[in-house]
């Protein structure tokens, strides 16, 4: 699945002193996700490369329901920000730090650099890097790691941002409770069709950059329509980081959410 991106397929033993003893059984998307990418990509549909994948996914759901375990115990709601390089992940957390009633926290994932937890703790949000290399996602074990370094017991939400990518993020359950999917005007209306694995694992789909329509030929009502051929009850935000009020809906939509857990 991850062939096509630069991401090594590797199986990795992981060890922890922790102790494992929780239920890992839960209903996870991560399956469902990667049988529609072998679907669409045939020439990794071998049995060899099947059982290498769903052995990497069965061991990333166990860790994803400890991270979730992790999660409940503290009472955080755990939030999975996926989307491609430049839609607005960082720029979105760092506006809704003086809207929130609620304190946050983010575990940072790219390839390189820290410059997007640097600009995160800058603004005084909690924000621990994973740096993944090659890989173009996070997993649970990364996430894992990254909470060791997370003060849970003064959060309320903790945000995982992904890396920046359409693809494999929506193949591994990291062990947040909700996905939020970004798209930006600026990438065009076609992302939503060309990469439905992805929005259809979203609870809220974000579509950003909306001060930017006088210049980009972008139907929001007609990418609102496509978003729900594919997740029909999926809730959709139009946000601008010019304008208080879109900001402000979504610090409330995370609001509820954290309030009926």
């Amino acid at each position: 699945m991850c062939q096509d991106c630069g991401c090594s397929i590797t199986d990795h033993d992981h060890h922890h002193d922790h102790d494992h003893s929780h239920d890992h059984s839960h209903d996870s998307s991560s399956h469902q996700a990667a049988h529609e990418t072998l679907a669409h990509n045939p020439q990794l549909n071998d049995s060899k490369t099947i059982s290498v994948i769903k052995k990497i996914l069965d061991k990333n759901d166990q860790e994803a329901s400890h991270n979730r375990a992790h999660f409940d115990n503290h009472k955080v709601l755990g939030i999975n920000l996926m989307s491609s390089p430049g839609s607005g992940k960082t720029t979105l957390l760092e506006h809704m730090k003086d809207l929130c009633e609620f304190n946050y926290a983010v575990v940072e994932g790219d390839l390189e650099t820290s410059k997007d937890a640097d600009r995160l703790t800058a603004k005084g949000i909690k924000a621990v890097q994973i740096q993944t290399g090659s890989a173009c996602h996070l997993d649970a074990f990364m996430v894992h790691k990254g909470l060791h370094d997370i003060p849970l017991d003064d959060l309320d939400v903790c945000f995982v941002e992904n890396v920046g990518n359409l693809v494999c993020p929506a193949s591994y359950d990291v062990g947040t409770h909700l996905n939020i999917v970004l798209v930006s005007v600026p990438e065009g209306e076609d992302k939503i069709i060309k990469y439905p694995v992805m929005f259809r694992t979203a609870d809220l789909i974000l579509i950003t950059k909306t001060d930017l329509l006088p210049y980009f030929d972008f139907d929001i009502e007609k990418e609102k329509i496509e978003a729900r051929k594919l997740k029909p009850n999926v809730d959709i935000l139009e946000v601008s980081t010019k304008d208080e009020k879109s900001l402000q809906a979504v610090v409330d939509w995370i609001n509820f959410k954290r309030k009926m857990r």
